[in-house]
Protein backbone atom coordinates (compact mmCIF):
# COMPACT_ATOMS: atom_id res chain seq x y z
CA UNK A 1 0.00 0.00 0.00
CA UNK A 2 1.42 3.29 -1.31
CA UNK A 3 2.12 6.06 1.63
CA UNK A 4 0.39 9.65 1.23
CA UNK A 5 1.83 13.43 2.50
CA UNK A 6 -0.63 15.67 3.47
CA UNK A 7 -0.05 17.45 -0.09
CA UNK A 8 -1.65 14.54 -1.10
CA UNK A 9 1.38 13.20 -3.28
CA UNK A 10 3.13 9.81 -3.53
CA UNK A 11 7.04 9.52 -2.08
CA UNK A 12 9.35 7.96 -4.40
CA UNK A 13 9.59 4.35 -3.63
CA UNK A 14 13.31 4.55 -2.43
CA UNK A 15 12.39 6.74 0.66
CA UNK A 16 9.65 5.06 1.68
CA UNK A 17 9.57 1.94 3.91
CA UNK A 18 7.24 -0.99 3.64
CA UNK A 19 6.06 -2.78 6.74
CA UNK A 20 8.67 -5.73 6.37
CA UNK A 21 10.77 -3.45 4.34
CA UNK A 22 14.69 -4.35 4.27
CA UNK A 23 16.78 -1.97 6.77
CA UNK A 24 18.32 0.07 3.34
CA UNK A 25 14.99 0.94 2.99
CA UNK A 26 14.22 2.98 5.68
CA UNK A 27 14.13 6.36 6.60
CA UNK A 28 16.75 8.64 9.20
CA UNK A 29 15.00 10.90 11.45
CA UNK A 30 16.06 13.63 9.93
CA UNK A 31 14.78 12.64 6.89
CA UNK A 32 11.27 12.14 7.86
CA UNK A 33 11.10 15.14 10.01
CA UNK A 34 11.71 16.99 6.75
CA UNK A 35 9.24 14.83 5.19
CA UNK A 36 6.81 15.73 7.40
CA UNK A 37 8.12 19.75 7.18
CA UNK A 38 7.38 19.44 3.63
CA UNK A 39 3.72 17.92 4.30
CA UNK A 40 3.48 20.57 6.68
CA UNK A 41 4.54 23.97 4.86
CA UNK A 42 1.96 22.33 1.51
CA UNK A 43 -1.09 23.27 3.43
CA UNK A 44 -1.86 26.61 2.96
CA UNK A 45 -2.28 29.65 5.14
CA UNK A 46 -5.75 29.37 7.20
CA UNK A 47 -7.55 31.09 10.15
CA UNK A 48 -8.05 29.37 13.25
CA UNK A 49 -10.88 30.22 16.54
CA UNK A 50 -9.28 29.24 19.73
CA UNK A 51 -8.79 30.48 23.43
CA UNK A 52 -5.45 31.56 24.51
CA UNK A 53 -3.97 29.30 26.97
CA UNK A 54 -0.23 29.03 28.59
CA UNK A 55 0.23 32.48 27.58
CA UNK A 56 4.31 33.60 27.56
CA UNK A 57 5.45 37.00 25.80
CA UNK A 58 6.38 38.93 24.99
CA UNK A 59 10.43 37.27 25.47
CA UNK A 60 12.08 39.49 27.11
CA UNK A 61 15.25 39.05 24.86
CA UNK A 62 13.19 37.97 21.45
CA UNK A 63 10.21 39.67 21.87
CA UNK A 64 8.12 36.71 20.62
CA UNK A 65 5.28 34.95 22.08
CA UNK A 66 4.64 31.01 22.72
CA UNK A 67 1.32 29.57 24.03
CA UNK A 68 -1.36 27.19 23.35
CA UNK A 69 -4.55 27.74 21.63
CA UNK A 70 -7.81 25.11 22.16
CA UNK A 71 -11.22 24.31 22.04
CA UNK A 72 -13.37 21.90 23.63
CA UNK A 73 -11.06 18.30 22.25
CA UNK A 74 -7.42 19.83 21.17
CA UNK A 75 -4.87 22.16 21.49
CA UNK A 76 -1.99 23.50 19.35
CA UNK A 77 1.21 25.35 20.02
CA UNK A 78 1.43 28.59 18.76
CA UNK A 79 3.87 31.13 18.11
CA UNK A 80 3.43 34.67 17.07
CA UNK A 81 6.79 36.88 16.07
CA UNK A 82 7.95 39.76 17.68
CA UNK A 83 7.20 41.83 14.17
CA UNK A 84 3.67 40.47 13.87
CA UNK A 85 2.85 41.17 17.81
CA UNK A 86 4.18 44.75 17.80
CA UNK A 87 1.39 45.35 14.96
CA UNK A 88 -1.37 44.33 17.40
CA UNK A 89 -4.62 45.78 18.01
CA UNK A 90 -4.76 44.48 21.49
CA UNK A 91 -2.47 42.20 24.17
CA UNK A 92 -3.39 38.86 24.60
CA UNK A 93 -4.12 37.33 27.54
CA UNK A 94 -5.04 34.20 28.65
CA UNK A 95 -8.57 33.23 28.10
CA UNK A 96 -9.29 34.74 25.23
CA UNK A 97 -10.91 33.99 21.99
CA UNK A 98 -9.11 35.08 19.47
CA UNK A 99 -9.46 34.31 15.60
CA UNK A 100 -5.36 33.37 14.41
CA UNK A 101 -4.45 33.73 10.69
CA UNK A 102 -0.61 31.80 9.91
CA UNK A 103 0.57 28.61 8.55
CA UNK A 104 2.03 25.53 10.16
CA UNK A 105 5.46 24.73 10.83
CA UNK A 106 7.97 21.38 12.43
CA UNK A 107 10.33 22.65 14.38
CA UNK A 108 12.86 20.00 13.43
CA UNK A 109 15.50 19.60 16.43
CA UNK A 110 12.61 18.72 18.97
CA UNK A 111 9.74 17.10 16.01
CA UNK A 112 7.62 19.53 17.57
CA UNK A 113 4.71 21.18 15.21
CA UNK A 114 3.83 24.43 15.98
CA UNK A 115 1.21 26.94 14.42
CA UNK A 116 3.03 30.19 13.56
CA UNK A 117 0.07 33.37 13.14
CA UNK A 118 1.37 36.10 11.18
CA UNK A 119 -1.89 38.23 11.92
CA UNK A 120 -5.09 37.46 14.68
CA UNK A 121 -8.00 39.60 15.75
CA UNK A 122 -10.90 38.86 18.32
CA UNK A 123 -13.58 37.14 18.24
CA UNK A 124 -16.86 36.65 20.24
CA UNK A 125 -16.77 37.84 23.89
CA UNK A 126 -13.13 39.59 23.06
CA UNK A 127 -14.26 41.31 19.92
CA UNK A 128 -16.77 42.51 22.32
CA UNK A 129 -14.19 43.68 25.05
CA UNK A 130 -12.30 45.11 22.07
CA UNK A 131 -15.09 47.05 20.94
CA UNK A 132 -15.80 48.56 24.96
CA UNK A 133 -12.10 49.25 24.95
CA UNK A 134 -12.15 51.83 22.20
CA UNK A 135 -15.25 53.45 23.26
CA UNK A 136 -13.61 53.73 26.70
CA UNK A 137 -10.50 55.25 25.49
CA UNK A 138 -12.80 57.75 23.09
CA UNK A 139 -14.48 59.22 26.17
CA UNK A 140 -11.80 59.37 28.48
CA UNK A 141 -9.65 61.63 25.41
CA UNK A 142 -13.13 63.21 25.33
CA UNK A 143 -12.64 64.45 29.42
CA UNK A 144 -16.14 62.20 30.71
CA UNK A 145 -13.96 60.09 32.71
CA UNK A 146 -11.79 63.07 34.55
CA UNK A 147 -11.80 63.10 38.72
CA UNK A 148 -12.58 67.14 38.07
CA UNK A 149 -15.75 66.36 36.09
CA UNK A 150 -17.06 63.95 39.03
CA UNK A 151 -19.68 65.53 40.97
CA UNK A 152 -20.15 65.41 44.71
CA UNK A 153 -22.44 63.19 46.45
CA UNK A 154 -24.04 63.84 49.43
CA UNK A 155 -23.01 62.78 52.56
CA UNK A 156 -26.35 62.21 54.33
CA UNK A 157 -28.88 62.11 50.88
CA UNK A 158 -32.53 62.28 51.79
CA UNK A 159 -34.06 61.55 48.55
CA UNK A 160 -32.78 59.05 46.06
CA UNK A 161 -34.07 58.02 42.51
CA UNK A 162 -33.33 54.09 41.66
CA UNK A 163 -33.48 53.78 37.77
CA UNK A 164 -33.60 50.27 37.44
CA UNK A 165 -35.42 47.16 35.91
CA UNK A 166 -38.78 46.71 38.60
CA UNK A 167 -39.33 43.06 37.89
CA UNK A 168 -35.97 41.87 39.32
CA UNK A 169 -34.69 41.23 43.07
CA UNK A 170 -32.28 44.27 42.85
CA UNK A 171 -35.00 46.88 43.22
CA UNK A 172 -36.36 44.81 46.60
CA UNK A 173 -32.13 44.71 47.74
CA UNK A 174 -31.80 48.42 46.88
CA UNK A 175 -35.05 48.86 48.95
CA UNK A 176 -34.28 47.04 51.79
CA UNK A 177 -30.65 48.36 51.96
CA UNK A 178 -32.02 51.95 52.33
CA UNK A 179 -34.70 50.94 54.90
CA UNK A 180 -32.40 49.09 56.98
CA UNK A 181 -29.71 51.70 56.98
CA UNK A 182 -31.76 54.84 57.19
CA UNK A 183 -35.61 54.99 57.06
CA UNK A 184 -35.83 58.66 56.42
CA UNK A 185 -34.55 58.30 53.15
CA UNK A 186 -37.04 58.34 50.23
CA UNK A 187 -36.43 56.14 47.62
CA UNK A 188 -38.31 57.39 43.89
CA UNK A 189 -38.37 53.82 41.83
CA UNK A 190 -38.10 55.00 37.72
CA UNK A 191 -38.61 51.52 35.61
CA UNK A 192 -35.88 50.91 32.68
CA UNK A 193 -35.06 47.61 30.82
CA UNK A 194 -31.81 46.56 31.60
CA UNK A 195 -30.98 44.28 29.24
CA UNK A 196 -31.95 43.11 26.03
CA UNK A 197 -33.03 45.46 22.78
CA UNK A 198 -34.41 49.30 23.61
CA UNK A 199 -32.76 48.67 26.90
CA UNK A 200 -30.66 51.86 26.47
CA UNK A 201 -32.72 53.59 25.11
CA UNK A 202 -35.82 53.16 27.85
CA UNK A 203 -32.62 53.48 30.60
CA UNK A 204 -31.51 56.95 29.07
CA UNK A 205 -35.69 57.73 29.42
CA UNK A 206 -35.36 56.94 32.43
CA UNK A 207 -32.42 59.18 33.97
CA UNK A 208 -34.20 61.84 32.20
CA UNK A 209 -37.12 60.94 34.04
CA UNK A 210 -35.35 60.58 37.75
CA UNK A 211 -33.68 64.31 36.64
CA UNK A 212 -37.23 66.13 36.11
CA UNK A 213 -38.60 64.56 39.76
CA UNK A 214 -39.84 67.94 41.81
CA UNK A 215 -37.73 68.23 44.15
CA UNK A 216 -35.38 66.88 42.83
CA UNK A 217 -33.13 63.93 44.06
CA UNK A 218 -29.88 63.79 45.96
CA UNK A 219 -28.57 61.45 43.67
CA UNK A 220 -29.59 58.91 41.44
CA UNK A 221 -28.78 55.08 41.77
CA UNK A 222 -28.51 53.37 38.45
CA UNK A 223 -28.44 49.69 39.15
CA UNK A 224 -28.71 46.18 37.95
CA UNK A 225 -28.18 42.54 38.80
CA UNK A 226 -25.03 40.15 38.02
CA UNK A 227 -24.66 38.21 34.93
CA UNK A 228 -22.48 37.13 31.79
CA UNK A 229 -20.46 39.99 30.05
CA UNK A 230 -23.02 39.84 26.84
CA UNK A 231 -25.75 41.10 29.99
CA UNK A 232 -24.35 43.90 30.78
CA UNK A 233 -23.48 45.50 27.48
CA UNK A 234 -27.00 47.51 27.80
CA UNK A 235 -24.43 49.63 30.17
CA UNK A 236 -21.49 50.01 27.60
CA UNK A 237 -23.71 52.15 25.01
CA UNK A 238 -22.09 55.35 24.36
CA UNK A 239 -25.71 56.81 24.37
CA UNK A 240 -26.46 55.95 28.00
CA UNK A 241 -23.18 56.62 29.05
CA UNK A 242 -22.98 60.16 27.52
CA UNK A 243 -26.68 60.49 28.97
CA UNK A 244 -24.97 59.40 32.64
CA UNK A 245 -22.17 61.84 32.17
CA UNK A 246 -24.78 64.62 31.02
CA UNK A 247 -27.02 64.29 33.53
CA UNK A 248 -28.11 66.93 36.12
CA UNK A 249 -28.16 64.73 39.01
CA UNK A 250 -25.44 63.19 40.15
CA UNK A 251 -25.09 59.39 39.64
CA UNK A 252 -24.29 56.53 41.20
CA UNK A 253 -23.54 53.27 39.58
CA UNK A 254 -23.89 49.25 40.97
CA UNK A 255 -23.84 46.89 37.97
CA UNK A 256 -22.99 43.24 38.47
CA UNK A 257 -20.38 42.29 40.56
CA UNK A 258 -16.84 43.04 42.42
CA UNK A 259 -14.88 42.29 38.78
CA UNK A 260 -17.33 43.52 36.67
CA UNK A 261 -16.65 47.45 35.48
CA UNK A 262 -18.56 48.86 32.75
CA UNK A 263 -18.39 52.72 31.10
CA UNK A 264 -21.36 53.75 32.69
CA UNK A 265 -19.39 52.91 35.88
CA UNK A 266 -16.38 54.88 34.47
CA UNK A 267 -18.52 57.92 33.37
CA UNK A 268 -20.49 58.29 36.48
CA UNK A 269 -20.02 60.14 39.61
CA UNK A 270 -19.50 57.27 41.87
CA UNK A 271 -18.66 53.86 41.05
CA UNK A 272 -19.75 51.00 43.48
CA UNK A 273 -19.25 47.46 42.88
CA UNK A 274 -22.76 45.88 43.80
CA UNK A 275 -26.49 47.69 43.81
CA UNK A 276 -26.47 46.99 47.84
CA UNK A 277 -23.22 48.74 48.07
CA UNK A 278 -24.44 51.53 45.94
CA UNK A 279 -27.44 51.63 48.25
CA UNK A 280 -25.09 51.75 51.25
CA UNK A 281 -22.72 54.05 50.17
CA UNK A 282 -25.93 56.50 49.98
CA UNK A 283 -27.43 55.82 52.72
CA UNK A 284 -25.01 55.95 56.14
CA UNK A 285 -26.58 53.62 59.44
CA UNK A 286 -28.01 55.80 61.98
CA UNK A 287 -25.32 54.31 64.20
CA UNK A 288 -22.30 55.61 62.33
CA UNK A 289 -23.87 58.92 62.21
CA UNK A 290 -24.36 59.16 65.39
CA UNK A 291 -21.20 57.80 66.04
CA UNK A 292 -19.71 60.80 63.23
CA UNK A 293 -21.77 63.58 65.25
CA UNK A 294 -20.30 62.55 68.79
CA UNK A 295 -16.96 62.50 67.50
CA UNK A 296 -17.35 65.65 65.80
CA UNK A 297 -18.89 66.98 68.93
CA UNK A 298 -15.87 66.49 70.81
CA UNK A 299 -13.66 67.58 68.34
CA UNK A 300 -15.44 70.71 68.21
CA UNK A 301 -15.74 70.92 71.84
CA UNK A 302 -11.76 70.59 72.14
CA UNK A 303 -11.50 73.04 69.39
CA UNK A 304 -13.54 75.53 71.29
CA UNK A 305 -12.18 74.81 74.25
CA UNK A 306 -8.77 75.65 72.70
CA UNK A 307 -9.66 78.39 70.54
CA UNK A 308 -11.61 80.32 74.39
CA UNK A 309 -8.30 79.94 75.92
CA UNK A 310 -6.62 81.07 73.07
CA UNK A 311 -8.43 83.93 73.14
CA UNK A 312 -8.38 84.50 77.69
CA UNK A 313 -4.82 84.11 77.28
CA UNK A 314 -5.19 87.07 74.49
CA UNK A 315 -7.45 88.91 76.36
CA UNK A 316 -5.76 89.14 79.58
CA UNK A 317 -2.02 89.80 77.53
CA UNK A 318 -3.75 92.83 75.67
CA UNK A 319 -5.33 93.88 79.12
CA UNK A 320 -2.10 94.11 80.62
CA UNK A 321 -0.59 95.86 77.72
CA UNK A 322 -3.69 98.12 77.41
CA UNK A 323 -4.05 99.69 81.34
CA UNK A 324 -0.04 100.06 80.79
CA UNK A 325 -0.45 102.10 78.11
CA UNK A 326 -3.12 103.60 79.88
CA UNK A 327 -1.08 104.51 83.10
CA UNK A 328 1.29 106.01 80.78
CA UNK A 329 -0.65 107.83 78.47
CA UNK A 330 -2.62 109.18 81.55
CA UNK A 331 0.54 110.13 83.51
CA UNK A 332 2.07 112.08 80.32
CA UNK A 333 -1.69 114.15 80.04
CA UNK A 334 -1.27 114.92 83.79
CA UNK A 335 2.20 116.36 83.40
CA UNK A 336 1.22 118.24 79.94
CA UNK A 337 -1.68 119.64 81.92
CA UNK A 338 0.92 121.08 85.01
CA UNK A 339 2.59 122.76 82.41
CA UNK A 340 -0.38 124.33 81.01
CA UNK A 341 -1.39 125.31 84.56
CA UNK A 342 2.14 126.85 85.14
CA UNK A 343 2.35 129.55 82.79
CA UNK A 344 2.11 133.18 83.55
CA UNK A 345 -1.11 133.66 81.28
CA UNK A 346 -3.14 131.52 83.64
CA UNK A 347 -2.09 132.38 87.10
CA UNK A 348 -1.77 136.01 86.55
CA UNK A 349 -3.91 137.21 83.53
CA UNK A 350 -3.27 141.17 84.65
CA UNK A 351 0.46 140.52 85.02
CA UNK A 352 0.48 139.98 80.95
CA UNK A 353 -1.38 143.39 80.57
CA UNK A 354 0.99 145.42 82.64
CA UNK A 355 4.00 144.07 81.24
CA UNK A 356 2.57 145.02 77.63
CA UNK A 357 1.32 148.80 78.68
CA UNK A 358 5.05 148.98 80.16
CA UNK A 359 6.52 148.02 77.07
CA UNK A 360 4.33 150.58 74.83
CA UNK A 361 5.25 153.26 77.60
CA UNK A 362 9.14 152.44 77.02
CA UNK A 363 8.14 152.66 72.70
CA UNK A 364 6.15 155.62 72.71
CA UNK A 365 9.06 157.57 75.08
CA UNK A 366 11.48 156.40 72.24
CA UNK A 367 9.67 157.60 69.56
CA UNK A 368 9.16 161.11 71.15
CA UNK A 369 12.93 161.04 71.54
CA UNK A 370 14.17 160.30 68.05
CA UNK A 371 11.23 162.51 66.60
CA UNK A 372 13.00 165.44 68.50
CA UNK A 373 15.97 164.54 67.42
CA UNK A 374 15.30 163.93 63.67
CA UNK A 375 13.75 167.19 64.01
CA UNK A 376 17.19 168.97 65.68
CA UNK A 377 18.65 167.80 62.94
CA UNK A 378 17.10 168.60 59.83
CA UNK A 379 16.98 172.27 61.75
CA UNK A 380 20.87 172.62 61.68
CA UNK A 381 20.78 171.50 57.96
CA UNK A 382 17.79 173.66 56.68
CA UNK A 383 20.64 176.85 58.66
CA UNK A 384 23.37 175.61 56.34
CA UNK A 385 21.41 175.30 53.18
CA UNK A 386 19.96 178.73 53.37
CA UNK A 387 23.57 180.76 52.64
CA UNK A 388 24.16 178.39 49.78
CA UNK A 389 20.99 178.96 48.24
CA UNK A 390 20.91 182.64 48.42
CA UNK A 391 24.33 182.55 46.75
CA UNK A 392 23.35 180.38 44.06
CA UNK A 393 20.90 182.92 42.88
CA UNK A 394 22.97 185.96 41.78
CA UNK A 395 24.09 183.47 39.11
CA UNK A 396 21.06 183.01 38.01
CA UNK A 397 20.26 186.66 37.54
CA UNK A 398 23.27 187.24 35.61
CA UNK A 399 22.23 184.19 33.48
CA UNK A 400 18.59 185.36 33.28
CA UNK A 401 20.14 188.53 31.66
CA UNK A 402 22.49 186.81 29.21
CA UNK A 403 19.45 184.27 27.86
CA UNK A 404 17.49 187.70 27.87
CA UNK A 405 20.32 189.26 25.49
CA UNK A 406 20.91 185.91 23.05
CA UNK A 407 17.20 185.83 22.31
CA UNK A 408 16.52 189.23 21.08
CA UNK A 409 19.85 188.82 18.73
CA UNK A 410 18.28 185.04 17.96
CA UNK A 411 14.92 187.34 16.60
CA UNK A 412 16.53 189.46 14.59
CA UNK A 413 19.08 187.26 12.79
CA UNK A 414 16.32 184.38 12.17
CA UNK A 415 14.10 187.50 10.72
CA UNK A 416 17.07 188.03 8.37
CA UNK A 417 17.89 184.51 7.16
CA UNK A 418 14.20 184.25 6.16
CA UNK A 419 13.07 187.11 4.61
CA UNK A 420 15.17 185.80 1.16
CA UNK A 421 13.81 182.38 0.89
CA UNK A 422 10.26 183.46 1.90
CA UNK A 423 9.98 185.36 -1.00
CA UNK A 424 11.06 182.57 -3.35
CA UNK A 425 8.74 180.17 -1.61
CA UNK A 426 5.42 182.74 -2.29
CA UNK A 427 6.75 183.41 -6.00
CA UNK A 428 7.37 179.45 -6.40
CA UNK A 429 3.50 178.99 -4.65
CA UNK A 430 1.91 181.92 -6.95
CA UNK A 431 3.53 179.53 -9.96
CA UNK A 432 2.46 176.57 -8.59
CA UNK A 433 -0.80 177.06 -8.22
CA UNK A 434 -1.17 178.83 -11.50
CA UNK A 435 -0.28 175.57 -13.02
CA UNK A 436 -2.05 173.11 -10.84
CA UNK A 437 -4.82 170.98 -12.22
CA UNK A 438 -7.16 172.09 -9.29
CA UNK A 439 -6.85 175.22 -10.78
CA UNK A 440 -8.39 174.31 -13.84
CA UNK A 441 -11.09 172.12 -12.32
CA UNK A 442 -12.42 175.20 -10.75
CA UNK A 443 -13.16 176.87 -13.96
CA UNK A 444 -15.69 173.92 -14.99
CA UNK A 445 -13.04 171.11 -16.46
CA UNK A 446 -12.74 167.78 -15.17
CA UNK A 447 -10.59 164.62 -15.85
CA UNK A 448 -11.53 161.22 -17.22
CA UNK A 449 -10.60 157.98 -15.86
CA UNK A 450 -10.93 154.48 -17.51
CA UNK A 451 -10.86 151.27 -15.83
CA UNK A 452 -6.82 150.80 -15.52
CA UNK A 453 -7.06 154.30 -13.21
CA UNK A 454 -5.04 156.17 -16.14
CA UNK A 455 -6.35 159.91 -17.45
CA UNK A 456 -8.09 159.44 -20.31
CA UNK A 457 -7.15 161.55 -23.34
CA UNK A 458 -8.81 160.53 -26.67
CA UNK A 459 -12.19 159.36 -27.15
CA UNK A 460 -11.14 155.63 -28.25
CA UNK A 461 -10.12 154.86 -24.77
CA UNK A 462 -13.44 153.96 -24.23
CA UNK A 463 -15.90 151.57 -25.22
CA UNK A 464 -20.06 151.27 -24.98
CA UNK A 465 -20.78 150.07 -21.32
CA UNK A 466 -17.14 151.00 -19.83
CA UNK A 467 -16.71 152.20 -16.40
CA UNK A 468 -15.94 155.85 -16.42
CA UNK A 469 -14.65 158.23 -13.15
CA UNK A 470 -14.56 162.01 -13.70
CA UNK A 471 -12.66 163.90 -11.10
CA UNK A 472 -14.05 167.25 -10.43
CA UNK A 473 -12.75 169.79 -8.09
CA UNK A 474 -14.91 168.81 -5.27
CA UNK A 475 -14.97 165.37 -5.16
CA UNK A 476 -15.47 162.12 -8.13
CA UNK A 477 -18.26 161.02 -10.49
CA UNK A 478 -18.81 157.13 -11.59
CA UNK A 479 -20.65 156.51 -14.62
CA UNK A 480 -21.43 154.06 -17.30
CA UNK A 481 -20.67 155.08 -20.99
CA UNK A 482 -23.85 154.68 -23.05
CA UNK A 483 -22.23 155.97 -26.61
CA UNK A 484 -18.88 157.01 -27.90
CA UNK A 485 -18.81 159.93 -30.50
CA UNK A 486 -15.68 161.42 -31.98
CA UNK A 487 -15.38 165.08 -33.34
CA UNK A 488 -15.34 165.96 -36.71
CA UNK A 489 -12.45 167.06 -38.26
CA UNK A 490 -13.60 170.15 -40.49
CA UNK A 491 -12.47 169.58 -44.54
CA UNK A 492 -10.02 171.94 -45.91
Amino acid sequence: MSAWNLTGTTPSQSTVAGAGGADSDALSVSQAAELAAGALHGVPKITVLGEVTGFRGPNARSGHCYFQIKDESAALECIVWKGAYDKRAFDLRDGLQVLFTGTFDLYKPTGKMSFKASSFTLAGEGLLRQQVAQLAEKLRREGLMEPERKRRIPIFCTRVAVVTSLSGAVINDVKRTLRRRNPMVEVVCVGAKVQGEGAPAELIEGLRRAASIVPAPDCILLVRGGGSFEDLMTFNDEGLARAVAACPVPVVTGIGHEPDNSICDMVGDRRCSTPTAAAESVAPEFSELANALNGREQRLRRVLEGKIAGVAVTCDGLGGRLGRAMDVRLEREHRSLDAFAARPCLTSPANIVDRREAELAQTIDRFCTACERSQDRLTVQLDRLAPRLRSSTVHMDRMDRALELASSHLRSRGSQLLSTPAAALGRSAAALDALSPLKVLGRGYSIAYGDDGSVATRVDAFRTGDALRLRMVDGDVFATVDAVKGAEVPRE
